[in-house]
């Protein structure tokens, strides 16, 4: 996607360096646009544990690479079997919700199973990765393809008029490796010429959507307007919602989705207006494993000072305040689960389906370009 006038993918292998993967520093966004290079294990495990990358598909994408770096580190000396499986065990343990993480390193894992040597599992890894990232994008675009469709009807309901997406926490490219999920459709619908105006929850405590997606749509010359977390009902009341699309981090077997905490309630009020609420998910991060995702899908707990504190930008300065009183304790879900129910539909590479077990299962087995 655009940053300006050049074109930018979240992660990349550097071209001068083959032992340095270049992402770009989300947390310092949308504040200073800073490139940062990893070269070790921990490099990758520190970036997605402290969120300066984040996104289920981007983690995924980042684990992968993670992977060959571990490659990278392999020297004589180096009993290979327990040093890659003591960094895909590492790299695993960074956050437990987004499924792609634990995916894309036991893909790396299978890939490698059969090397031995050095030259030859550095080879394969970036391999895997490479075609990992390249999936994961292209998965993107599908999915653009196929919310374009339904942005495209609302859009000759309402006779050409504005489409309002209301959209929560950042599903953007940034959390990808270009397009992005939820805002995938949007980019299409707009590069299309379709009016299109999103409603950007600024999603606390982190405000991925104020600092990151309100960035990503400002950069690419889309319509949009920065709400409070709890603004989104009352739009949805006034008539002023045509369709809420979010992402998500893992998708359980009957459809349950896991997204940023405050998902759900955004779900609650669509049901309630009558409004569509769709998630739109790379079928990498749907989860055959869990059945259902009320109950077992693992929902992270993040360090309360997120909570506690808010990060913003003062002289030219990233800084933190604190907006309680000294001695308040705070409680940091990161996620929450939106039942299947509530679901109009999940928008995938392969498709848009119903979120329940028989459709998502029958959308799993189809095999298409």
């Amino acid at each position: 996607m655009r940053i300006g006038d050049k074109h930018y993918e979240s992660i990349w292998l550097d071209k001068d360096d083959d032992n340095a993967v270049n992402i770009i520093d989300q947390n310092k966004l949308p504040f200073k646009f800073e490139i940062i290079s990893l070269r070790t294990v921990g490099d990758v495990f520190n970036a997605i544990r402290n969120m300066t990358l984040r996104g289920a598909p981007l983690i995924g994408v980042a684990a992968a690479y993670g992977m060959y770096l571990a490659c990278l580190e392999i020297t004589a000396y180096t009993k290979s079997r327990e040093h890659l499986r003591n960094a895909a065990k590492y790299l695993k343990s960074a956050r437990p919700t987004a499924v792609n993480l634990e995916w894309s390193v036991n893909r790396q894992m299978q890939q490698l199973a059969q090397y031995c040597r050095r030259d030859r599992l550095v080879k394969v890894a970036l391999r895997t990765a490479h075609d990992i990232a390249g999936e994961e994008k292209d998965k993107c675009r599908k999915i653009g393809k196929a919310g374009l469709e339904i942005i495209e009807k609302l859009s000759k309901i309402k006779k050409g008029g504005t489409v309002n997406i209301l959209t929560h926490c950042n599903a953007g490219w940034l959390a990808c490796v270009d397009y992005g999920t939820a805002t995938a459709p949007v980019y299409l619908a707009h590069d299309k010429g379709i009016s299109v105006h999103v409603w950007v929850d600024e999603t606390r405590p982190r405000n991925q959507g104020a600092r990151l997606t309100a960035w990503e749509l400002e950069n690419h010359g889309v319509p949009c307007t920065l709400i409070t977390d709890n603004a989104g009902g009352y739009l949805m009341q006034k008539g002023e919602v045509d369709i809420v699309i979010t992402g998500s981090d893992r998708t359980a077997l009957n459809g349950d989705t896991a997204n940023k905490a405050g998902t759900y309630l955004k779900a609650l009020a669509a049901r309630d207006n009558n409004i569509p609420f769709y998630a739109a998910l790379p079928t990498s991060s749907i989860d055959i494993g869990i059945k259902n995702g009320i109950n077992e899908i693992p929902v992270e707990e993040r360090d309360e000072k997120e909570v506690l504190y808010v990060e913003g930008l003062y002289n030219d300065e990233i800084v933190y305040a604190r907006i309680c009183p000294e001695n308040t304790r705070a409680s940091n879900y990161g996620f929450d689960i939106t039942p299947a129910e509530l679901i109009t539909g999940l928008i995938t590479e392969k498709g848009i389906c119903r979120a329940g077990e028989d459709d998502i299962r029958k959308l799993l087995s189809e095999k298409k370009d």
